[in-house]
């Protein structure tokens, strides 16, 4: 009797032993993967709820500022961006003399400072829940772990309430675009015909930039419609490339960038939508590919992150800054108008202003930052747009992948010329800036 005692009770102490605390377990929970995962998850929210681009944007720029401040503490060759982020001061501090698994405070702090910006809380949660049981599986000190996510908790609410002082909730309540008649102006667009989107985004505070205003590009053409005017051959540019020199190549770049997240299909009296993918979680996406390319480790990759998200969410202040600054016209408007009443662009054009274009304004700001981070000729593919149906595609640098995605916008039929070269070169200047105004080390 008391041998059986004494095997029972030595089994249950190597049970216990086997739910013990795991000694390998910062490393177990530094895996660059759960980060990957948290960052797709708030992709994934995005695209449910079906936020604009520049929308988007912010919610990634202050979603992954997050998640690196909650981890940098633990990586001390990495700098706080507290002090030099515009209005962003030091945030809650960890207890000294305590441990902690900085890697589950970024990812705590990240999903916690994307809950609050997004509308489908729940399915947050849920991620959140898993991503718990997930972590609790690796069999982190139970204090270890508490103390991790409270910190974590806390940083994310100090983002998030740094957030709310950027003048996006006051921007909810100002006026509408107002239609003036000018035909030069912008004018919305089929199916749709929707209202011009963040037509006061530049009233947003930027995140490195001394104003929205900063990197002003050089003016549009000027609108003309005189036969054989300089606008007007930038007019029938976009014509021609929709309705004789548009290939099967062409088309497919096309769609591959569209990265529309809201595209209405009309079809008798029924009327639904596709949702997508926007600009920045493209590019956020191959921020993901080139850290696991790379094998880049948790707090380099919330790095990466970081850097690209700000650049493009200055990148999108910018845009739109010229965007409702010159106003311009789409080409669709003005084709249907003074050249043929039923051509339609390939893409379903955007409801704002067509300079510069905001895809390649986005493009050239990540695309600046991801070779600063990742160096030139990092050739990688690309598969963010497969689980929209298209296949993937590979580039031999960010700046190629960047000179596509701008080109795309006049092969959809949605952009002059003008408006990509000076867009790429625009965000060029914003990722510049964010990298010589940021230190990370």
């Amino acid at each position: 009797m008391q041998q059986k005692v004494f095997f029972w009770g030595l089994l249950l102490l190597l049970a216990a032993a086997c739910t013990k605390d795991n000694p390998n377990y910062q490393q177990d929970a530094a895996d660059p993967e759960l980060l990957h995962k948290s960052v797709k998850e708030l992709t994934n929210v995005i695209v449910h709820d079906i936020f604009s681009p520049p929308v988007a944007g912010r919610i990634y720029a202050y979603s992954t500022i997050a998640a690196y401040e909650a981890m940098a503490p633990g990586y001390p060759e990495y700098k706080s961006l507290g002090g030099q982020i515009n209005g962003l001061e030091a945030g809650p501090k960890p207890e000294a003399g305590q441990t902690y698994c900085y890697p589950v405070a970024g990812l705590q702090a990240l999903l916690t400072t994307g809950k609050s910006l997004i509308f489908s809380e729940d399915k947050m949660s849920a991620y959140m829940d898993q991503l718990a049981a997930d972590l609790k599986a690796i069999h982190i000190p139970k204090d270890v772990y508490e103390r991790s996510m409270a910190y974590g908790t806390a940083v994310g609410q100090h983002i998030a309430a740094w957030a709310k002082k950027d003048n996006y909730s006051q921007t909810r309540t100002f006026p509408k675009y107002t239609l003036t008649g000018d035909p030069s102006k912008w004018q919305p667009t089929p199916p749709d015909y929707m209202d011009a989107l963040e037509p006061h985004w530049n009233k947003i505070r930027p995140l490195t930039l001394d104003s929205a205003a900063q990197f002003k590009p050089v003016p549009p053409t000027p609108y003309d419609t005189t036969p054989g005017s300089p606008y007007m051959l930038e007019v029938m540019d976009v014509y021609n490339v929709i309705k004789a020199q548009q290939t099967e190549e062409r088309t497919a770049i096309a769609k591959f960038w569209d990265c529309n997240p809201y595209v209405s299909h009309h079809a008798g009296h029924v009327m639904f939508a596709t949702k997508k993918i926007t600009p920045g979680g493209h590019w956020i996406n191959i921020t993901a590919i080139a850290c696991r390319k790379n094998n880049t480790d948790i707090m380099a990759s919330a790095r990466a992150y970081a850097l690209t998200a700000i650049a493009m969410m200055d990148g999108f202040i910018s845009c739109w800054d010229e965007k409702f600054r010159s106003q311009t016209v789409r080409p669709e408007t003005v084709i249907n108008k003074f050249v043929d009443e039923e051509w339609r662009p390939l893409l379903q054009t955007p409801p704002f202003p067509e300079y510069t274009s905001g895809h390649s304004v986005v493009s050239g700001a990540a695309s600046t930052v991801l070779t600063s981070v990742f160096g030139d000729n990092f050739s990688y593919t690309d598969d963010t747009e497969e689980e929209f149906g298209m296949p993937a595609r590979s580039f031999n640098s960010f700046k190629q992948a960047a000179a596509e995605a701008s080109i795309s916008r006049l092969y959809g039929g949605i952009h002059y010329r003008p408006a990509l070269d000076n867009g790429v070169a625009q965000g060029g200047k914003v990722g510049e800036w964010v990298l010589s105004s940021i230190k990370t080390k």
